[in-house]
Parts: C-alpha cells; sequence; structure tokens
C-alpha cells in the first residue's frame, strides 16, 4: 500500500550540492547537474524529493516492511532526465535497465528506510529500487524482480 505520496514539486532549478555523504549519482543525460555533470544526492536531498511510504512484503524480505523513500520518477524530474529508459548500477557492479513508463505507471521508490530505520548495506540498501507488489500483484515477476536492484549507487540516463 503507498501512503504518503506528495506531488513532485516543481522545480525552479538545479538542486544544491549535497552536505552530506552522497547516496545516490544520477548521471548522463540530464539539465540539472549539481556537482559537475552529475546530480548528486544525500540522505536530505533524496527525502526532499516527494518522499512516499509503500507496505509491501517482497521477494527478499520477511513479512510486510514499511519502505520509505523518494519517488524514482521525482529524481528523474529534479534530475531534468530526458531518455526513455534508466540504467540502474549497484554498488557490486550490478546492473539492470529499466524503463522509465514504470516510474509512471507505478509509484516506484529508491527505498532508503525500512520500518523507520536506515537500510543497511546487508540488508538491500543503502538505496533499494522498490515497486509497490502488494498492490499490483502483476508486478512478482521475474523481469521486475530484476529490475528491484538493491545497492543502487547511480542511475545513468542514456
Amino acid at each position: 500500500m503507498l501512503a504518503g505520496a506528495m506531488p513532485v514539486p516543481a522545480l525552479a532549478g538545479p538542486l544544491p550540492p549535497p552536505e552530506g555523504d552522497v547516496m545516490l549519482r544520477v548521471t548522463g543525460d540530464i539539465e540539472h547537474p549539481n556537482m559537475g555533470d552529475e546530480l548528486h544526492l544525500d540522505r536530505t536531498l533524496l527525502m526532499s524529493l516527494s518522499p512516499s511510504v509503500i507496505e509491501t512484503e517482497t521477494p527478499w524480505t520477511e513479512g510486510v516492511g514499511r519502505f520509505k523513500g523518494p519517488l524514482v520518477r521525482a529524481i528523474l524530474d529534479a534530475a531534468g532526465a530526458r531518455g526513455d529508459t534508466a540504467r540502474v548500477h549497484a554498488l557490486n557492479g550490478f546492473e539492470a535497465e529499466i524503463p522509465v513508463t514504470d516510474f509512471h505507471d507505478y509509484d516506484v521508490i529508491l527505498a532508503i528506510e525500512r520500518d523507520g530505520e536506515a537500510i543497511a548495506v546487508r540488508d538491500l540498501g543503502p538505496v533499494f529500487v522498490l515497486y509497490p507488489f502488494d498492490d499490483h500483484p502483476e508486478l512478482l515477476t521475474e523481469t521486475i524482480r530484476f529490475r528491484s536492484v538493491w545497492h543502487v549507487g547511480t542511475i545513468h540516463v542514456p
């Protein structure tokens, strides 16, 4: 169940550079970088972009969890991303290509908290692409599981 989704705010310009540790970089065909030609986001900047909650079971966790993080479409909007796909790169080298339509068809978030706690690297974190599985049982497919990247470090928009 998605709770607390808010509309994506219209941005007057690029986000400021992060003040904390960078949790996510958005690279590629973007209009609004904040560090060189990339958008760097720390926890505060991430949570300023349409923070949402998904309550769902996942194929990788036990029971229903309350996951919190920004909508992926809000991140791409903030970056001024212009591509039709997003290549999501994990810290361990894993990569998945996700059609941007997924982020508009479903309220996909980048989960950075579960049940009020930061998601540790050993528990799929610190950043995890999460689809609203309980709200949309049709998402429980091998294709969507492949797109549900954990340990996310970079989203590249070709």
